[in-house]
């Protein structure tokens, strides 16, 4: 890639908002391949996702090539202005491999082995898995690698497989003595010492299968960083094969929202686009928050535009109880999306299946057809993205504050034998989003060690684990005139999982104005604590405040009088959880005085407001007609009409504001 420009999802968009998904044409008889083409232009659609889960189809015995099926698929794509987004089909091996080499099938923790009848049944660490992979991923950008149709590449799916097999533990082993040279580093990093586990030689070092108790903490971690590098091996070996073929066209693969097996951080580094595949549950009142949630993360992790590989066009079929998407709810979830940066709006799929483990999960086509609500829907985002895309394609969002996010802080932190099982990172790290959310301020996500300067406030919920050079730059970034607010059980652990001195690094507690953290007190299910002007929740600490300028004192009970919340100049540490209008009351309180303000005043709670470009994305996520004050005059990009100091939502109403 010397001297080349990288590939972007520019590259493939060229000026539009890319829309369609995944579509599986080898589940339907060749005459429903046209029907779906012109069903396709009707809807506006420009982009299909080929070849996911058809390696079967492509490969039906080793050594086997059947290509003349995508070969007419392509083609018939391209004659109507379709691009294609094609997919190697390494997630969902063949039978026949499993059948004929045991060895690529994944083992779990005690023993069981991951048969095919699934999908993403495939050791990371399996040599024969890879170089079956290889050889697909090779003669498919060999043969498909200057075809007119494609515009991107797109590596397997959702990678999410953990092995505990016996390829995996040599791997491991491998992966070990890269990374700490010598066995007394790795007795030292992972403390050893305690219950006897002093390792004599590399060979009696396994993945951490099920054991008679607890686990070695520090091995668990390490075993969560292996997964995620082994995975990533797996991605760029198959990424590094089609850009040989094809270095002009960008590649990605589909995250799963605040997955737990990959760095997030790490992986988006090594792709052209970021993507990533969106399921809120219609019924939850905070759907639209757990979406902005994964789409600023996604934005931020792109460092700009990012694609929406996934969401579903109704029901799914994997909860308990499966509702359908309200009408208007998906154009509003996707406008909302393309408002916090996506230019990719794409479901899985494009027809609903009649057969198989998904035949109830959503289509683009539902099983009602060209008549169901579903299809006529879609034609009318369709129509919608095709006039705003002119407009906010490419621009980006300027966010004042940031909210720092973490794997290996959060794979630290989810050990057994922590003080509380209640705490689960996930559930932390969205009560703080969703503060901001409702206060109305949009915020990027980033790493602890990234560069800080540009946010007002930087927002740490919970990163129990801190690397030295992550304290350092959160330090300078406060002594520098940044606003740091951080939530509890932060900075308890180096990146060994080693407690650091004090329950809290000796620099946190010192910024922070906290001489001695004594105890901490986690709060049972059904436990609240009181505090000055508010009720706490979920835990409390027992805190010797030093030099702090205010506290709010928990009232009552062991720690009446101790600071529940500490304040020393411009850093905050805030030792409980508080309830959402209390923690939304408190964010919006210090974002104000660090100068940060939503994008529109006065806005009513169900309302959101983003700004991307100089255009306005208005979104009203409640079920009830709403007006919203938008001083000046614009014009609505939906419906070509001007507005002038207010516009009036209808339910799931949205208005594109250009001024």
């Amino acid at each position: 890639m010397t001297g080349r420009k990288q590939p972007a999802l520019s590259d493939a968009t060229r000026g539009r908002l890319l829309f369609g998904g995944d579509y599986n044409p080898e589940q339907w008889p060749e005459e429903t391949w046209h029907e779906d083409v012109r069903l396709m232009k009707d809807a506006g659609v420009n982009s299909v996702t080929l070849g996911v889960f058809s390696w079967s189809k492509l490969e039906p015995e080793p050594g086997a090539r059947e290509f003349g099926w995508l070969d007419t698929l392509m083609d018939l794509m391209h004659e109507n202005g379709i691009g294609v987004v094609l997919a190697t089909p390494t997630s969902s091996p063949p039978p026949w491999m499993g059948r004929l080499h045991p060895d690529t099938l994944p083992v779990t923790e005690d023993g069981r082995t991951e048969w095919w009848g699934g999908r993403q049944h495939f050791s990371h660490s399996s040599a024969t898995y890879r170089r079956y992979a290889a050889a697909i991923t090779e003669d498919l950008a060999a043969r498909y690698g200057g075809h007119p149709a494609l515009t991107m590449w797109h590596i397997n799916n959702e990678y999410c497989t953990f092995d505990h097999g016996d390829e995996a533990a040599a791997a491991f082993r491998r992966w070990l003595r890269e990374k700490y040279g010598t066995l007394d580093a790795l007795n030292e990093a992972w403390g050893t010492a305690f219950w006897s586990q002093g390792y004599d030689c590399w060979d009696g070092i396994l993945p951490p299968r099920l054991p008679h108790y607890m686990r070695n903490p520090g091995q668990v971690l390490d075993f969560r960083r292996f997964t995620s590098d082994m995975l990533l091996e797996c991605y760029t070996a198959e990424r590094d094969i089609v850009r040989r073929h094809t270095p002009h066209l960008p590649v990605t693969t589909n995250f799963m929202p605040l997955w737990f097996g990959q760095d997030g951080w790490r992986w988006a580094a090594e792709e052209d686009v970021v993507s990533v595949d969106i399921y809120p549950d219609p019924r939850d009142p905070l759907g639209a928050q757990n979406g902005a949630l994964v789409q600023d993360m996604t934005r931020s992790q792109a460092r700009g535009p990012w694609m929406l590989m996934e969401q579903a066009a109704g029901p799914v079929n994997w909860r308990g109880v499966n509702h359908p998407k309200p009408r208007g709810l998906n154009r509003l979830w996707s406008l909302q999306a393309v408002a916090r940066g996506a230019d990719a709006v794409c479901y899985f799929q494009w027809r609903q299946s009649r057969q198989g483990a998904e035949k109830f999960h959503s289509g683009m086509v539902s099983h009602a057809g060209e008549e169901g609500r579903t299809y006529q829907e879609v034609k009318q985002l369709g129509a919608d993205l095709a006039r705003i895309a002119p407009q906010v394609t490419g621009r980006h969002i300027t966010a004042n504050v940031a909210v720092l996010h973490d794997w290996n802080a959060w794979w630290a932190g989810a050990q057994d034998g922590r003080p509380s099982s209640r705490v689960e990172y996930p559930d932390v790290l969205r009560a703080w989003h969703q503060a901001l959310w409702r206060a109305h301020l949009t915020c990027d996500f980033a790493h602890s060690e990234h560069d800080l300067t540009p946010y007002s406030v930087v927002v740490v919920p919970q990163l129990y684990a801190l690397t030295d050079a992550a304290i350092d730059n959160l330090l300078a970034y406060a002594r520098g005139g940044g606003t740091l607010v951080c939530g509890f059980l932060t900075g308890v652990a180096d990146e060994d999982d080693r407690v650091r001195p004090g329950g809290m690094d000796a620099r946190l507690r010192e910024l922070f104005g906290i001489r001695t953290l004594h105890e901490w007190w986690p709060l049972d299910a059904d436990e609240t604590v009181a505090c000055e002007g508010f009720r706490g929740t979920l835990w409390s600490e027992e805190i010797e405040p030093a030099d702090p300028d205010h506290t709010a004192c928990y009232k009552g009970g062991e720690l009446d009088g101790m600071p529940a919340v500490l304040r020393k100049g411009r850093a905050w540490y805030v030792s409980t959880l508080p309830e959402p209008e209390a923690l939304r009351e408190l964010l919006a309180r210090i974002a104000g005085d660090a100068g940060v303000r939503p994008v529109l005043d006065g806005l009513p709670e169900q309302v959101e407001a983003v700004l991307r470009g100089e255009v306005l994305f208005v979104l009203n996520h409640g079920r009830e007609p709403v007006t919203v004050e938008v001083p000046g005059t614009h014009q609505d990009l939906l419906t070509g009409s001007a507005v002038t100091d207010r516009v009036t939502l209808g339910r799931y109403g949205a208005a594109v504001l250009r001024p």
